[in-house]
């Protein structure tokens, strides 16, 4: 009996040491895969998601491409939150990528049920041949998703192993049973297990070694893979904490479209285990491969089923999250391709339009980030933060606008102009960096609950009110092309650095007098600092239209 219970302890032993190393091999493989083709793909997942999501229908076939490119829904989801809270999609557009993602995924679940576990060894030798042996960052990058393809198949042929013994496991049998005769059962199973690992595809890759080893019917693991794509919204969630009211929306979007997914799934159960039977005798799937076109199946009708009520989806959920949600419209409005081929002039007049509407943002991201010091108020940091990623993708859009201007043959006022429009891009940009420098500084000072006496809030307060004036001005100079606006930048600038000066004296004063801790200093000083700065920028921009 000893040798016995002995033996069992080696096998469960086993059976464990299988089951978690080749979920870890399996988990490093997809992340290494999708890695690889994230970097051969460059910043062209961003592009597809800003050009191809302006309808819902464009939407989800973004979110099919993005997510078989990096090899995760929750992937898609949360740069799809970035993007929607960064004020660079609208609430409207990401649902439609949410529903691609969802039928992206299942790409995984299907190159799973290629069965070529016995080449994945070579596959991954094959992979570090090209990361060990070449300096070429595109082999590089092909040899890293090579890797990871070999690592998927390698960790699932390890999981399979491990998992072989669980069908003559009493216990295991007893639970297949139950979640047989009670679904939603299965369900919470695949939900949990989902939201532990994180990767509903690495829960995917488990049900189908388990499938393909005996140790689970197709009734159980039907429900199993319901619960999967509940518990993959958990990750989307948890990035929209402290993010706007439209990214929170993206994310509950993703909670409900799953939710609803697994209500009809488990209503239409019993239809639903016959047509996916049908597909396995009537083109002799493997195992894996039901799995895979199980999940296929059910994820590309969750997404037809509900594409006709995506406005009724929007609906609900702003209904659940309320909230004015600040729309920062970041795209170009002036830059049309056109007007470069008919006058060099002309274009340049568009492109200083779309400076002075940076212009503009510049100054309102200025007044967001001194309404966030005096409220505290989250919404002020959020509208600054996008109009921060407006100010970059501006300043991206409008040089390579005015690069291609440049390329024309341009007279002597036209090219004294259009170097003037680059300088000043680039001060406007620069505007937006030292404004989410002051934000990252209030962030600091609110978690820290640092302590600023009402003498220096009221400094703040006024080194803001004449940094403002000053930057609007600037703007309203390069609108009017007015000498006097350009000279009273130019004065206002000098009061700011001799604010800057007086301000910075009196704090050493208050903290030598004790009145001030350490940490109130390092934050009023850089505040200041960054103001300062700010006003340099807007000098910048007024002496460009005196020298016009």
């Amino acid at each position: 009996m000893k040798g016995g219970t002995e033996l069992m302890e080696i096998d469960i032993q086993t059976l464990i040491f299988q089951f978690i190393g080749g979920l870890g091999v399996f988990l490093l493989g997809i992340k290494y895969m999708g890695d690889g083709l994230q970097k051969i793909a460059g910043d062209s997942l961003r592009d597809i998601l800003d050009k191809f999501t302006r309808n819902p229908f464009m939407g989800v076939l973004a979110g099919i491409v993005v997510t078989i490119l990096l090899q995760t829904s929750t992937g898609t989801t949360v740069l799809t939150i970035g993007l929607v809270n960064a004020g660079f999609m609208k609430f409207r557009q990401a649902i439609g990528v949410i529903m691609g993602a969802n039928v992206g995924t299942t790409v995984t679940a299907f190159i799973i049920g290629i069965d070529i576990s016995a080449y994945s060894l070579p596959i991954i030798a094959v992979g570090c041949f090209m990361l060990y042996f070449f300096k070429n960052i595109k082999v590089n990058n092909i040899g890293q998703t090579v890797f990871g393809f070999g690592a998927i198949f390698f960790g699932m042929d390890l999981m399979s192993s491990g998992m072989s013994p669980l069908r003559s496991l009493e216990a295991f049998q007893e639970l297949t049973v139950s979640m047989s005769q009670s679904p939603i059962l299965g369900v919470v199973i695949g939900t949990v297990f989902t939201m532990i690992v994180q990767s509903s595809t690495a829960t995917i890759g488990v049900l189908q070694g388990l499938y393909g080893q005996g140790a689970m019917g197709l009734d159980a693991a039907l429900p199993v893979l319901f619960g999967d794509n509940i518990g993959t919204t958990i990750t989307a969630v948890i990035a929209s904490l402290g993010a706007s009211v439209a990214a929170k929306r993206a994310a509950y979007t993703h909670v409900i479209f799953n939710l609803v997914g697994a209500l009809v799934g488990l209503i239409l159960l019993g239809i639903f285990t016959q047509y996916v039977a049908y597909l396995q005798g009537q083109f002799n799937l493997n195992p894996e491969m039901t799995i895979a076109f199980s999940h296929g199946s059910f994820n590309i009708a969750n997404a037809i089923i509900q594409f006709p009520f995506i406005g009724a989806l929007a609906w609900i959920v702003t209904k659940m999250v309320p909230g004015e949600d600040a729309i920062v419209e970041y795209k170009p409005k002036h830059l049309d391709p056109i007007f470069i081929q008919q006058s060099s002039t002309l274009a340049l007049d568009q492109a200083k339009s779309e400076v002075i509407r940076m212009g503009e943002y510049a100054y309102k991201g200025l007044e967001e980030t001194n309404l966030y010091l005096t409220t505290q108020q989250q919404k002020h940091s959020e509208t600054a933060t996008q109009i921060e990623g407006a100010l970059n993708n501006l300043d991206r859009k409008i040089t390579e606008y005015l690069i291609a201007i440049s390329a024309e043959s341009l007279s002597e006022l036209d090219s004294s102009n259009h170097t003037a429009l680059m300088d000043m891009v680039r001060d406007f940009e620069r505007i937006g960096d030292h404004f989410e420098n002051i934000l990252e500084l209030i962030d600091y000072k609110i978690t820290n609950k640092v302590y600023l006496t009402e003498q220096a809030q009221e400094d703040l307060n006024n080194m803001f009110d004449l940094t403002i004036l000053t930057v609007k001005q600037a703007v309203e100079t390069l609108n009017s092309s007015d000498r006097e606006d350009a000279l009273a930048v130019i004065q206002k600038e000098d009061q700011i650095d001799k604010m800057e000066r007086n301000y910075r004296k009196k704090h050493i004063i208050r903290m030598n007098e004790g009145l001030c801790s350490g940490s109130a200093g390092i934050v009023f000083v850089d505040i200041i600092s960054n103001l300062e700065r700010i006003g340099d920028h807007a000098v910048n921009i007024a002496e460009e239209v005196l020298e016009e």
